[in-house]
């Protein structure tokens, strides 16, 4: 059997993208991988991305909002930015065999740009939806 690998993605407030990524991860490649999630500073937790989440059949609603400062002296064999802002300010000290940056657009950001909460959702949905696909793929560990 082979060991389980440790991944932590890492987003500007920890509240949302870099949340379902560690959620998607731990549902769909639990057998390969054990995720985690951090970001450049706290936000909390979205309640639309725990919504949207829940739509697909996975709970973040035991998740909170960490800072990266908690896992300086963890190793990880692969860290995944996931946007821009962490990838700029990802502290070089944090010991990965593998970084990545994958940038996916931000859901409070389009929420903004929605006519009305349904649409709203929507900019959820799709980058949820997203995410799942590159935690899917074999890009994510190659």
């Amino acid at each position: 059997m082979a060991e389980i690998k440790k991944v932590l993605f890492l987003c500007t407030g920890n509240s949302c993208r870099s949340q379902m990524a560690e959620a998607w991860v731990n549902k769909l490649r639990a057998n390969e991988w054990m995720a985690f999630s951090a970001g450049i500073e706290t936000h909390g937790m979205n309640p639309s991305a725990i919504s949207v989440m829940g739509e697909s059949g996975v709970d973040m609603s035991q998740h909170y909002s960490k800072t990266v400062d908690e896992f300086q002296n963890q190793r990880f064999d692969l860290v995944v930015t996931v946007c821009d802002h962490a990838a700029e300010h990802c502290p070089a000290s944090l010991p990965s065999a593998v970084m990545k940056h994958i940038p996916f657009d931000d859901p409070p950001a389009l929420a903004k740009l929605a006519a009305n909460a349904e649409e709203s959702l929507n900019g959820y949905r799709r980058v949820r939806d997203q995410i799942r696909t590159f935690v899917e793929s074999s890009s994510f560990s190659s």
